[in-house]
């Protein structure tokens, strides 16, 4: 992916306003979910497919 603008990034429910170690995913986009650090919103941004995307949040749910 390499046209970011527009994206519409949200953060965790979880996120803290502390400034703590956050990340931010943007999922409306059409076969993909970015995923950044909310502290470098201009950092780096990694993407995966949606179906491993739920399978991550699924495994780290099941953790917590």
């Amino acid at each position: 992916m390499d046209d970011l603008t527009g994206l519409r990034w949200r953060k965790s429910t979880r996120s803290s306003s502390n400034g703590g170690a956050c990340v931010e995913v943007a999922d409306h986009i059409s076969g993909v979910v970015a995923v950044r650090d909310s502290k470098d919103p201009a950092g780096p941004v990694l993407t995966f497919p949606p179906s491993a995307w739920r399978a991550f949040v699924a495994d780290v749910t099941e953790r917590a």
